[in-house]
């Protein structure tokens, strides 16, 4: 029967300045490197997961509002202001 190990080894390259930033904030925390990357990935992962659900409900409700380019935008946030100073 063969073992195979839950978790694999992987390398990456870092600029001295960001290893050295990422070595800093391990000790600080108290974790090792290993962990400070596994969090980094999966806080990244989760706010990617955000970010594609909040571009999904702005599109439909610009969509809804025919928004299709970048003057209608302006032209929006002009009559929002305006609303506002009444």
């Amino acid at each position: 029967m063969s073992y195979m190990r839950a978790a694999k080894t992987v390398s990456i390259t870092l600029p001295p300045d960001l290893l050295m930033k990422a070595q800093e904030l391990a000790q600080r925390e108290h974790r090792t490197m290993s962990e400070l990357f596994r969090e980094a990935l999966r806080r990244y992962m989760v706010g990617d997961a955000q970010w594609d659900s909040l571009l999904m409900r702005t599109r439909a409700k610009g969509k809804a509002m025919r928004v299709t380019n970048e003057a209608d935008v302006e032209r929006l946030s002009d009559e929002y202001r305006r609303g506002k100073k009444r």
